[in-house]
């Protein structure tokens, strides 16, 4: 019930084009005790079908510039590529900690922007 619940929420989150994986990561490895690199291959395999249904979705409200995605999907297949080769070659903890700074980094920054709007 627990995945269900897991999958669900970051599946709201991935269609809103924030990344489900912010959820679902911590979920698998803090509460399920997944280690991380499974966590991080499961996310991997999740964000297909979830992502596949954003894009349709985001396709027909015209949210896409394919020029600007087809950028960075040409920059990103190399970047996957050293990421998952660097992902290998470190241990569980290396990539915890990573993923953990760049979650807070992620929460600082949108609080510095909520702070910024409202003043």
């Amino acid at each position: 019930m627990l995945n269900a619940v897991v999958g669900f929420l970051s599946g709201i989150i991935s269609g809103m084009g924030i990344g489900g994986g912010a959820i679902l990561i911590p979920a698998l490895t803090l509460i399920q005790g997944v280690s991380q690199k499974t966590a991080q291959g499961i996310n991997l395999a999740y964000f297909i079908p979830t992502a596949l249904i954003a894009i349709f979705v985001h396709i027909k409200n015209r949210n896409i510039d394919f020029k600007v995605a087809a950028i960075l999907g040409l920059c990103g297949v190399p970047g996957a590529i050293l990421g998952s080769l660097f992902a290998g070659a470190v241990g569980d903890g290396v990539l915890r900690r990573m993923f953990g700074g760049f979650l807070l980094l992620v929460g600082i920054y949108e609080i510095y922007k909520g702070i910024k709007l409202k003043n």
